[in-house]
């Protein structure tokens, strides 16, 4: 672990726009400097970099935060390894403590395992290149139209017919068979050892740093098993592995988004046809752990999985991922018969790219297909249908996303929203729903609340006020959250070298980006009398309470009374006189 100190160093001695300018032309436009952002696609530059505050924050895509933050999206590395790369950009020397008999060994095997790796690739590769056992593959590749230039990407091999032809590489590399067997790319027997794969074409599995750390091998003909994987290793954890995250990266960077697979030649096809942003699953179903790597490097994906009935499941199953790590998504319909593979066989690539685009989100998706599985033709269909929807509806975090498919829903069902709650319970979101209800990203400032923000960060008084007031009374939603933890840190200190530090504390992303938002462009409120324009804000929000009152009433008009419905109206506008006389 990293001392503090030594962080707060490399962030003292760093300049963030020296950093980002060794990735991307920066120019002066006023205190700030303005580029075109490497995280999204864009011809119009947005991403601004205050040197001030030592933070950045791109306007199209949302992307913010210091120099460490930017180095960890940029680079794809952990908060540790950002640090150690800005210090030894800075000269700040970080010392490593010496490691334990139990670490360094470990150490040791890791760096043992990776050599193994990278020998077993080199030998699979230099078969299929070279010789006459090599020859099927080679044919195999021409026959499906691979390029040399392809199968060099992919760092494709073959494993010749042989049982111990691996075994014999390694063993002539001085590796001991043992550590072998623990990779699971060798096995033993009563007659020996032997390899794992044996007339397969061999595709590389590698990490996000391009380190091989598996292999999987598939028949050159109609045999079964189709494909076979490295089985568990220290290297090697299929349930937070994807295939093909290392050449995707800089794709996914661009352009924010990320296609998800099945199969190997299914990426093959689309990487080939130029489509980069591409993992795919390593023969295994999608976890909560790949979730949370493609929420890490991306903020959209798209589901291009197999039409049939094992295909369907798994894209259920992704949605219901990607609804509780509340990542949008989407599900890609290629023709009926077709698979990424085939379809761009006979397709051009806009072809594909137009089906991309007119990609359903997940849910909707979902909806659908259920409903032509089980067409809603009776009472007891439709109850069928509904108990299906529920627990995924109950995942939707984004609460004008749930009360348009829940009136979607209504409609496809022929109910009423009465019938829909009263099946879901009452209506009523559970304390979790609630909390990733109040979680819900900002889609477009608020500009009130931004100045308030502003005020809150810039002058002590302000926040004084404010503090006396009541939280409550200015903010609402993720500016809440995000202006009580900031109080919390706060207490002590406002300087701007703090605050640009405190992006790495926060852990809500829409959050974090509203902050990285307000830090970069709150010169607007420099050397303003704060009093004045605390008032305004005030009465900008009275105005806004009145308006909403009274929407609240117009619709206690048309509400039965005692419903669920009128109960909550009552509440709300209870709430907002409350919050008025406050002010």
């Amino acid at each position: 672990m990293i001392p503090e100190e030594k962080v707060r160093e490399v962030a003292e001695r760093i300049s963030i726009v020296e950093v980002v300018s060794d990735y991307l032309l920066l120019r002066r436009a006023g205190g700030n400097f303005l580029g075109l952002c490497p995280f999204h696609a864009e011809k119009t530059p947005s991403f601004n970099v205050n040197p001030a505050r030592e933070i950045f924050h791109c306007f199209g895509c949302g992307a913010g935060g210091n120099a460490f933050s930017f180095i960890m999206k940029i680079e794809g590395v952990s908060f540790p390894e950002a640090v150690k790369l800005l210090a030894k950009k800075s000269g700040v020397e970080i010392e490593e403590r010496q490691l334990t008999p139990a670490e360094k060994k470990s150490q040791d095997e890791h760096t043992q395992f990776l050599r193994i790796n990278n020998l077993t690739s080199a030998y699979y590769r230099s078969v299929m290149l070279h010789g006459q056992e090599g020859e099927p593959a080679r044919q195999y590749l021409a026959n499906r139209s691979v390029q040399s230039d392809i199968s060099d990407v992919y760092g494709l091999g073959f494993a010749p017919d042989r049982r111990d032809g691996l075994v014999k590489h390694l063993r002539s590399n001085g590796v001991d068979m043992e550590s072998a067997l623990k990779l699971g790319i060798i096995r033993k027997s009563d007659a020996g050892w032997y390899d794992l794969f044996r007339n397969r074409l061999i595709f590389p599995i590698r990490d996000a740093r391009g380190q091989v750390i598996a292999f999987a091998g598939r028949v050159l003909d109609a045999a079964l098993p189709k494909y076979i994987n490295s089985p568990e290793s220290p290297l090697y954890h299929k349930s937070s592995v994807l295939f093909g995250i290392d050449m995707a990266l800089p794709s996914i960077r661009t352009g924010n988004s990320i296609i998800i697979v099945e199969g190997y030649f299914d990426h093959l096809a689309l990487y080939r046809a130029g489509v980069r942003n591409v993992v795919a699953t390593c023969g295994t179903a999608l976890t909560s752990a790949h979730a949370g790597m493609i929420k890490r490097h991306a903020e959209r994906v798209y589901t291009l999985f197999d039409s049939d009935n094992a295909g369907n499941k798994a894209t259920v199953r992704s949605m219901e991922l990607f609804l509780e790590q509340r990542i949008p998504a989407y599900v890609i319909s290629l023709p009926v018969g077709d698979d990424p593979d085939s379809f761009l066989a006979t397709h051009p690539t806009d072809a594909f790219i137009a089906l991309r685009d007119k990609a359903r989100p997940a849910f909707e998706y979902f909806i659908r297909s259920l409903l032509l599985e089980t067409p809603p033709d009776s009472v007891d269909s439709k109850v069928r249908i509904i108990d299906d929807i529920v627990p995924r509806f109950r995942k939707i975090a984004d609460s004008v996303e749930r009360d348009l498919y829940e009136k979607e829903i209504c409609r496809l069902l022929g109910i009423t929203s009465h019938a829909f709650r009263k099946r879901m319970g009452g209506g009523k979101l559970s304390q979790q729903e609630t909390q990733q209800n109040r979680g819900t990203p900002v889609q477009s400032g608020d500009n009130i609340q931004d100045t308030l923000l502003a005020l809150l960060l810039n002058y002590p008084d302000a926040r004084a006020e404010i503090i006396r007031v009541g939280l409550e009374t200015f903010f609402s939603d993720d500016y809440l959250e995000l202006a009580g933890f900031l109080l919390d840190r706060l207490a002590d200190s406002d300087s701007s070298m703090m605050l640009s530090q405190l992006t790495d504390s926060i852990e809500n992303t829409e959050q974090k980006m509203l902050f990285s938002r307000i830090l970069v462009s709150d010169r607007y409120i420099a050397d303003i009398e704060w009093r004045s324009v605390l008032d305004q804000c005030t009465r900008s929000n009275e105005k806004k309470q009145v308006a909403t009152i009274k929407d609240i009433a117009a619709r206690l008009a048309v509400v039965s009374p005692g419903s669920d419905e009128y109960v909550m109206l009552l509440q709300q506008a209870d709430s907002l006189r409350t919050r008025k006389s406050k002010l």
